[in-house]
């Protein structure tokens, strides 16, 4: 799939996603029929696009990459790797300050230049994820250091239902 333009966005016939950070949602597009919807976590510290802020970034997005096809569940990520590592309550415990990466990553970049691409506001750069997160952390509420945290099932669901190039819509509400 070619990297949308932003006049083409949201694509009318296509896939694309949707993240209302004020819901705390994620839902999957098909044009204007909606096909998927799950809770999420993102950034404790609010919205925004500074590089080093902890913040979920806003706008337009793609997928860059997706990371981790044919890893068992709970595959453990440290910069964007497989540490050999499957998530257990006894991994945890042995790194208690650990921000877990699990099961699969779906990378964006940012498509508006000086929101989200670019400089220090390039949310690719920043290492803006969808990702797996741990079972016992909250869903629903601000929690993640910036990305976007889901279930595991809800992660499984999007890694199979989308491709490097599909839109991403992150917004307030």
């Amino acid at each position: 799939m070619r990297t949308p333009t932003l006049s083409e966005l949201p694509p009318v016939d296509q896939g694309w996603i949707e993240i209302d950070i004020s819901q705390q949602q994620l839902r999957c597009w098909l044009g204007r029929e909606r096909q998927y919807s799950c809770s999420v976590s993102t950034g404790v510290a609010g919205v925004g696009q500074q590089e080093g802020s902890g913040q979920t970034p806003l706008g337009w997005h793609y997928v860059r990459a997706m990371i981790g096809a044919g890893l068992p569940e709970d595959a453990v990520f440290r910069g964007r790797r497989w540490t050999g590592e499957v998530f257990t309550p006894e991994l945890a415990a042995a790194f208690p300050n650990r921000d877990w990466i699990l099961t699969r990553i779906v990378w964006l970049c940012g498509l508006e230049t000086g929101l989200n691409r670019g400089g220090n506001v390039d949310t690719q750069r920043r290492y803006i994820y969808l990702h797996g997160t741990p079972p016992d952390e909250p869903m629903g509420i601000p929690a993640s250091h910036g990305c976007i945290r889901l279930r595991n099932w809800d992660l499984l669901y999007l890694f199979n239902h989308v491709q490097p190039g599909t839109p991403v819509w992150l917004h307030n509400g």
